[in-house]
């Protein structure tokens, strides 16, 4: 059936080749009998954000189960925890740490720097020159909102949806202009209001400004902040109206108002990239990028439950433009107003 496809991110993870090339000769040397140790630093939202730190982490976890390798995680309580978190990993000797978030982006390269022999991973970001002890994970999230908002714009009785962003950082404006194209091109009549709470552990925030939304006509409100989302839904089950989650598929969160989640798989990410450090394949210097190909972004197969069939056909039948390379996503305001006129 067509909905397992595109709706239904299977389990079974799609190992996806670097974009860029690298090489690196010291992993082949990695013993086999000795047990790799894997750390994980999460930003300021938690490792039980129900959203992006939670997913690497679930992806780390099946990295334990699948290929024996040790994990561990360090969380940051603020943004100046990165740069000595990044330390006290070195100090423990692990044998990679992944940074999780853009955020970590200054203390991840700076850790290259200083430690060139260590190996790194920054998950959500890259940089215009990688180290070589360093690996770029980027997804195309904006493919998941596009659909998202697909889906927005077919099932809104107001013509009035919202979004609501953590941090006005590029990569929450890729699910936010990818959410706004999807919605536009489903309902070119649809009205679009957009806030950001400088947050994502402020679900207090998170719960005013949708109850703010939703006051104003909005009757789905797509939330991209970590934990500032999770007040969002709330909302949405107090004023008997719609939400939209991200990263993970929160439906679970509200079963009655959780319309669809714009689903990234960083644990796909995480999960793949242990593996090559598990085969001696691990390559510094380089970035991969997850997307709708790689079964890596998407929508749940829970959308089923409030969305009718024919509006799934509707998204399955874009998402295939992806696929075929019909179709592109706008990722940053510049990308949005070439595509919506």
């Amino acid at each position: 059936m067509k909905l397992k496809k595109v709706v239904s991110l299977s389990l079974a993870l799609v190992l996806s080749a670097s974009l860029l090339a690298g090489c690196s000769n010291n992993d082949k040397n990695e013993a086999k009998d000795n047990k790799l140790t894997i750390a994980m630093i999460t930003d300021v939202a938690g490792v039980n954000d129900q959203s992006f730190n939670q997913s690497a982490w679930e992806g780390l976890q099946k990295a334990e189960k699948e290929l024996g390798v040790e994990i561990k995680y360090l969380e940051s309580r603020q943004d100046s925890d990165y740069a000595t978190n990044v330390e006290t990993l070195v100090d423990e000797d692990v044998d990679l740490i992944l940074g999780v978030g853009m955020k970590l982006a200054p203390a991840i390269e700076e850790g290259a720097k200083l430690y060139p022999e260590q190996k790194f991973v920054i998950v959500d970001e890259t940089y215009k020159n990688v180290p070589d002890n360093v690996k770029g994970i980027l997804f195309n999230s904006q493919e998941s909102s596009y659909l998202a908002g697909l889906v927005a714009g077919k099932m809104t009785k107001t013509n009035n949806i919202g979004f609501i962003g953590g941090m006005e950082l590029p990569v929450i404006e890729s699910f936010q202009y990818g959410y706004m194209a999807g919605a536009k091109e489903a309902n070119p009549n649809i009205e679009l209001q957009v806030q950001y709470a400088n947050s994502f552990t402020d679900q207090a925030k998170g719960k005013a400004i949708a109850n703010q939304m939703y006051s104003k006509g909005a009757d789905i409100i797509f939330t991209a902040g970590g934990d500032v989302g999770t007040g969002a839904i709330e909302a949405a089950k107090e004023n008997g109206k719609l939400a939209i989650g991200v990263d993970r598929d929160q439906s679970s969160l509200a079963p009655d108002n959780v319309l669809t989640s714009a689903i990234k798989r960083v644990d796909v990410g995480v999960f793949n990239t242990v593996k090559e450090l598990v085969d001696g394949k691990f390559q510094g210097g380089t970035t991969d990028v997850y997307g709708l190909q790689q079964g890596a972004v998407g929508i749940p197969d829970t959308t089923k439950n409030l969305v009718p069939q024919d509006i799934i056909d509707y998204v399955n039948k874009e998402a295939d433009k992806f696929e075929k390379g019909e179709l592109k996503a706008p990722k940053n305001k510049e990308e949005y107003d070439a595509i919506v006129k």
